[in-house]
């Protein structure tokens, strides 16, 4: 515990773990902290546990619990003096079930204060000011601790409308973090009935997402590591079954387990979402650490795509925008939106443009390999390349850019070549 913010760390929710299902009750003394509070409560990070705010502080716990259960956790603000808190903590120590975590905030800043307080139990004691991100971290860390083993990064791929290629995307830029970093990376193909992450890749594995859906008493990381199949040293996949021998209906929640160990497994996880609207599809987007949008330059994508966006600023109000990669751009004849105007109407910069080039894509997916493998000079490897080092969050794309990188001149020249 610090009682010093870290300037540099405070906004940076990269580092941040879900909290579980637990539940928190905080009694609070100013209206700062119970708005701070409620805006923790509705960060992705908290969508599992359930809160509750009131006002009151200590005194309000201690007179509420001496007739109710404790829940997981207590938050308690005090803005009096070491001697007002320690003695109202000792009546709320004479209410409190066993296993009850407490943390106080308070606004005193005084390692005297916070060593008596850890020494009479206190789970974490945080002085403001602070910022969302700091309770969300120090709530967090109550149940995973500082020696846990870092999460992994989610990021998911969803293409703005079917066959705009947001699989092939997905699949390349997942193919490229393990190239460029020597991460190791695994693809959830969730698209149970259609899904291409075996096919991609060459590979026919026996089983993978829907064993350990049926399996959740089982799932850990010796069972998930069973389910994988491995693609190269760095890269496995947990290949869909694509068969249509049933229905794949899920509740919202029948994912979380295996994202969960996933990310205990690996740096980076690759969703490879399919192109449908469900409970359990929204959830994940929500919850990814990073989104990716794929889209083709016309109507009906520009349409979904600001649904999308919409909704993800809705459900992800503290994250950053989802990263917008046009798919197949150039193709023959056909009337195209401008990429500018398209990311302009969802006020969005463009973070990659994959130009059309139905030669080098089909060979690769007729021969199970990625643009990488079959050209690491091609510039579609280049644009993979780039989105693997936005998407893992290596360094930002340089600002004052429309897009990561300039297609133009390729364009330019698929088109003349297409016209001759």
């Amino acid at each position: 515990m610090t009682l010093a913010r870290d300037e540099n760390a405070a906004g940076d929710p990269n580092d941040l773990r879900p909290v579980p299902r637990i539940a928190i009750q905080a009694f609070c003394e100013t209206s700062d902290v119970a708005e701070l509070l409620e805006a923790a409560g509705a960060d992705r990070r908290m969508s599992r546990a359930h809160l509750k705010v009131q006002m009151g502080g200590l005194p309000a716990a201690v007179e509420f619990y001496g007739s109710a259960p404790t829940p997981n956790l207590v938050v308690v603000e005090s803005k009096g003096k070491a001697e007002e808190i320690l003695g109202h903590l000792d009546g709320l120590a004479d209410v409190c079930d066993p296993g009850t975590k407490v943390m106080v905030i308070g606004h005193v800043n005084d390692v005297v204060l916070y060593r008596e307080l850890i020494r009479r139990g206190v789970s974490e004691y945080v002085v403001m000011p602070l910022t969302m991100f700091d309770v969300v971290r120090a709530i967090g860390e109550l149940y995973h601790g500082p020696a846990a083993a870092p999460l992994g990064r989610t990021v998911a791929f969803i293409g703005a409308k079917g066959g705009c290629g947001s699989s092939t995307v997905a699949h390349n830029v997942a193919w490229s973090i393990g190239k460029t970093f020597g991460t190791d990376v695994m693809i959830t193909d969730l698209d149970l009935a259609w899904g291409t992450a075996a096919l991609d890749f060459n590979q026919e594995p026996p089983q993978g997402v829907v064993e350990a859906l049926n399996s959740p008493e089982r799932l850990d990381e010796t069972f998930l590591d069973r389910l994988l199949t491995k693609c190269s040293d760095q890269l496995s996949i947990l290949a869909a079954p694509a068969m249509l021998d049933r229905a794949y209906d899920h509740e919202e929640q029948d994912f979380d387990t295996i994202i969960e160990v996933a990310r205990s497994t690996v740096p980076i996880v690759v969703l490879d979402l399919p192109h449908q609207w469900t409970s359990w599809t929204r959830r994940q987007l929500r919850e990814a650490d990073d989104v990716v949008i794929v889209a083709a330059p016309d109507l009906a994508n520009l349409r979904n795509a600001k649904n999308l966006v919409d909704t993800l600023k809705a459900g992800r109000p503290n994250d950053a925008p989802p990263h917008l990669v046009f798919n197949m751009v150039g193709v023959p004849k056909r009337p195209e939106i401008k990429p500018e105007e398209f990311a302009k109407a969802l006020e969005l910069p463009i973070a990659a443009i994959i130009p059309f080039d139905a030669a080098v894509f089909g060979n690769a997916a007729n021969k199970g390999l990625m643009i990488g493998e079959m050209d690491a000079k091609h510039a579609s490897a280049e644009v993979f390349r780039t989105l693997a080092t936005l998407t893992t969050g290596r360094r930002e794309v340089r600002k004052g850019r429309k897009s990561a990188l300039d297609l133009g001149p390729l364009l330019a020249k698929l088109r003349m070549r297409k016209a001759s």
